[in-house]
This record gives structure tokens, C-alpha cells and sequence, in this order.
């Protein structure tokens, strides 16, 4: 049984006016044409079951970064048509989320049909977590479901404020999410590997603290790994070539220590590639750790045999949770070794070997271009949410949902 509420917990939704709070941020051109419809997509199947068991669904999301005033180029006017297309319903734009405009659109509305309303953050009290808000927003529906994952790490009123309000749960695609890391971290099959890429220790320092403690094996790579290789006794890494954090050698130090302790395996490059220029296909060469060129040369992927040593690692493993890619993945021939590595990884859970999640920042780019987006356990596109959820803090938006 399920420790969250989700949509078994409404009950019968025959006739009701159901609120689904969606991630429909998607990325749009300087026309307004949506460029990638994934969130849509994935919104689907939540709207359509809530239509199957009868309810009529109103749909509501936050779009870009209005600054709690109407503007134009954030509204999501802009995405009815993709919307439309990929339910194969018709979708009816209300120009507010709040008020008469919305009570008469649901009056009006058939059950063939759903409404999208305008963008959450028109109204700077969203943002704000502001209750009267929320009050408002669910004033005309009977019961409310929350599938915007992505948003779930703040305490917004349509994420926190307005499921206190009415019957209230996750839909399928929060369901999956949550159960997805829940099983990658919380309570995974062992030996639990962690890849983690990053250009600096700073920003990734709450992540590793909590890693060195859940997982068995820890893949530092990118940008940060710099800092740990040059504290873990590689002096031929420097300042000059590569990204490693000086001020940053000491927190280096005591996370491999608290590893230790935890009986956490850290895994670093033992080569590199280098190359004299930060741009695709520059001249480069791969170089032993004793061979790091001291300046002229860029760090930019690790080499053959660390590729070769992560592979053998991940056969000893039953979970991967992956979160940043090993190079320079945007730039040929430097997106090797993440390429190699996620192909492996998408190998052994396609046999069945392996559950395998990915999300946050760069990665899900970095997978896509792997080619294994389809190939991996879960992937998920919440950024900030699925950082923090990596890090060991509770989301306000997941906490309130609990049974």
C-alpha cells in the first residue's frame, strides 16, 4: 500500500470538477511553438484516467517566469494546440485561474473537454505559498490532484496550500516518480552505485554529504572530480587545467573520509582527456594521471580505461542513480565516456540487471544524446526537485500528500 494519497483515495469521481495541477513549463521559440512536448506528453494519462472515471478535469500550471504580473510571452495560450494534440480532446483556454472567468468556464464546460487556465504565476501570491490564493483557486472544483513533481521542492499555494483544501492526491505521473527514487534511494536493491557530475564541489556539496551515507559505490565525475583528484594526492592536476576548486580541498578531503566510514566506495578518473582547446573536435589526447600536461591543456572527459572501470563497477551493481554527465558531453569527441557509460547502463537494464534512474540539471540532455532516454528505469525531467530529493530533503510538495 501506497504511503501517499493517490487517485484510489478520491473515490468515486463520477460528476465532479477535478483540479490537476501539471508541469506544463515546456520550452517554446521566439513564435511561442513549443520546441519539446515531453511535459505534455507525460501529463497525458493522468487527465485521461481522470476523464475515464467520469470527472471533468481542469488543468493548472505554472509557465515561465512572469514575476506575479499577466505578460504575454508567459502565457499558456501558447501551448493549447499541443496540449489538444496530444489528448485528442478539445481544450478550452480561460484568460485568469481565479474568479468568474473560471466558475462560468466550468459551468459551461462538457465532459468531453478540458480547461486549461492561465499561468499560476501571473499572481505573485502563488509564489508566496499564500493561502487566500489557494481558497480561490480550488473554490470551484471537488477535489484536487497534484502531478507537478518538478515544483514539488516549494512550498507554492497550488503545491502545498491548496491540497490542504479539498480531497486531495497524486496523480500517475508524481505516483511514478516518487515510487522511482523511492526505490533508487530510500529502499534499493544493493550494491546502490551514484554517478555524480558537476563543474564545481560547491554546488553539489548537500548531494555528496548525503550520498557518502546511502550508496555503496560513488562516481565522481566532470568538474568536481578535479577537486577531489587534486585532494586525493594528484598533483598533476591544476588550476591551470582543469576546474579544481582550492578553496575547496579540505571539504574534498572530509567527504572521502566520511565515505570511509560509511563503507562508500568513491570511484575517480585513473586518465583524462585533454585538449588545447574548449570546443568540439580541438585537438586532444588521452593522458595517465602521472601525464596531465601542467598548462596548454583542458580537462575535458575521462579516458578509456576509467570508462572501463566504471562499466565493471556498475556489473556489481543492482542500482544506479545518475546525476550529471562524465565530461564534456555537448562537445564531440568529448562526450565519450558519458555515452559509453549510460549506453552500458541502459545495456544492463534492458537485461534486467539493473534499475536505473536519472534526473537533474544536465543529465537528462546528456542521456537523450546517449541515446538511452528510453532505455533506463526512470528518467526525470524535475530539476531543482530531484536535486534536493538526492540530497535527503523532505519536499513540501511530496510531504503533504502523505497518508
Amino acid at each position: 500500500m501506497s504511503k501517499f494519497r493517490t487517485i484510489e483515495d478520491l473515490g468515486n469521481l463520477n460528476g465532479k470538477v477535478v483540479m490537476l495541477r501539471a508541469d506544463l513549463n515546456v520550452p517554446v521559440n521566439e513564435k511561442f511553438e513549443v520546441t519539446n512536448t515531453a511535459r505534455i506528453d507525460r501529463t497525458v494519462p493522468t487527465i485521461k484516467e481522470l476523464m475515464s472515471k467520469g470527472a471533468k478535469v481542469v488543468v493548472i500550471s505554472h509557465f515561465g517566469r512572469p514575476e506575479g504580473k499577466g505578460d504575454e510571452a508567459n502565457s499558456l495560450k501558447h501551448i493549447v494546440k499541443n496540449l489538444e494534440k496530444s489528448l485528442g480532446n478539445k481544450v478550452v483556454f480561460v484568460e485568469d485561474c481565479i474568479g468568474p472567468k473560471v466558475a462560468e468556464a466550468i459551468a459551461d464546460m462538457s465532459q468531453d473537454e478540458i480547461l486549461l487556465l492561465e499561468n499560476l504565476r501571473y499572481y505573485k501570491e502563488e509564489s508566496k505559498g499564500d493561502e487566500n490564493f489557494a481558497k480561490e483557486l480550488v473554490a470551484p472544483v471537488d477535489a484536487y490532484v497534484s502531478d507537478a513533481f518538478s515544483t514539488a521542492h516549494r512550498a507554492h499555494a497550488s503545491m502545498v496550500a491548496a491540497v490542504k483544501l479539498k480531497p486531495a492526491s497524486f496523480g500517475r505521473l508524481m505516483e511514478e516518480e516518487v515510487n522511482a527514487l523511492d526505490g533508487a534511494l530510500s529502499n534499493p536493491k544493493r550494491p546502490l552505485m551514484a554517478i555524480v557530475g558537476g563543474s564545481k564541489v560547491s554546488t553539489k556539496l548537500d548531494l555528496l554529504n548525503n550520498l557518502v551515507k546511502k550508496v555503496d559505490k560513488l562516481v565522481i565525475s566532470g568538474g568536481m572530480a578535479h577537486t577531489f583528484m587534486k585532494a586525493s594526492g594528484i598533483d598533476t592536476v591544476n588550476e591551470k587545467n582543469s576546474l579544481v576548486q582550492v578553496d575547496m580541498l579540505d571539504t574534498a578531503k572530509e567527504i572521502m573520509t566520511t565515505a570511509k566510514a560509511n563503507n562508500c566506495e568513491i570511484i575517480l578518473p585513473v586518465d583524462v582527456v585533454v585538449s588545447k582547446d574548449f570546443k568540439a573536435n580541438a585537438e586532444h589526447k588521452t593522458a595517465s594521471l602521472s601525464e596531465i600536461p601542467a598548462e596548454g591543456w583542458i580537462l575535458m572527459d575521462v579516458g578509456a580505461k576509467t570508462i572501463a572501470a566504471i562499466n565493471a563497477k556498475l556489473d556489481e551493481c543492482k542500482t544506479l542513480v545518475w546525476n550529471g554527465p562524465l565530461g564534456v558531453f555537448e562537445l564531440p569527441p568529448f562526450d565519450t565516456a558519458t555515452n559509453e557509460v549510460a549506453q552500458y547502463a541502459g545495456k544492463l537494464t534492458k537485461e534486467g540487471k539493473l534499475m536505473s534512474v536519472g534526473g537533474g540539471g544536465d543529465t537528462v540532455s546528456a542521456l537523450e544524446h546517449a541515446g538511452v532516454a528510453d532505455k533506463f528505469t526512470y528518467i526525470s525531467t524535475a530539476g531543482g526537485a530531484f536535486l534536493e530529493w538526492m540530497e535527503g530533503k523532505e519536499l513540501p510538495g511530496v510531504a503533504v500528500l502523505k497518508k
